[in-house]
Parts: C-alpha cells; sequence; structure tokens
C-alpha cells in the first residue's frame, strides 16, 4: 500500500480531484481536511501563509506514476506536490478489499 500525499487550493478542489480520481479505479480511498500551509513564494524573502486542503490517496504502487501525472494534469497549481509514503504493513482484509477496487 501506498500513501500518495498532494494539496490542494481548498477542500472543493481536493474532493473534485479525488472523486476523479476514484471514478478512475487509480485508489480505494481518499481522505481531506483543511490545513495552514506556510512556504516560500516566488519573490526572494517572501513567505506565504494560506489556506489548502491536504489529499491523501490510498493506493498501491504500480498506481504512483498514474496518479501523479493524473494530478498534474488536473490540478490548479502549475507545479503541485505529489509525495508517496510506502505502508510497510496493513491489515489483509483491507489489502483485499483495496485490490478489488483499484484497476489492475
Amino acid at each position: 500500500m501506498v500513501l500518495i500525499y498532494t494539496t490542494c487550493r481548498d477542500t472543493k478542489e481536493a474532493v473534485k480531484l479525488g472523486t476523479m480520481i476514484l471514478k478512475e479505479r487509480l485508489a480505494s480511498c481518499i481522505n481531506l481536511w483543511p490545513m495552514q500551509s506556510i512556504y516560500h513564494g516566488e519573490s526572494k524573502g517572501e513567505l506565504k501563509n494560506e489556506l489548502e486542503a491536504t489529499l491523501i490517496i490510498k493506493t498501491m504502487e504500480p498506481r504512483i506514476a498514474e496518479i501523479e501525472e493524473f494530478i498534474s494534469k488536473n490540478h490548479s497549481y502549475s507545479v503541485p506536490y505529489v509525495g508517496a509514503i510506502d505502508i510497510r504493513r496493513f491489515n489483509r482484509p483491507y489489502r483485499k478489499w483495496m485490490t478489488k477496487v483499484i484497476k489492475q
């Protein structure tokens, strides 16, 4: 199992993007919540402080590149962050369900 982490400009975009990913059967589940982000802006020394939405996508390793490409094409940010976190162990019943819902 892999968790893909990305942020969106707001929860509306996170719901839209997550729903699209699920409809394509690239993932089994998404989780999202509002968050505050502080980051370097385009100008030297500029710090941005904005509300965003975190999107966690539960999927399997073979879908990572496809989801990364999907996010890049459908995200409002010109350079969205897409990170993958490997999950070493999780319960077998969830794994069984997950492999049924994600396209092979």
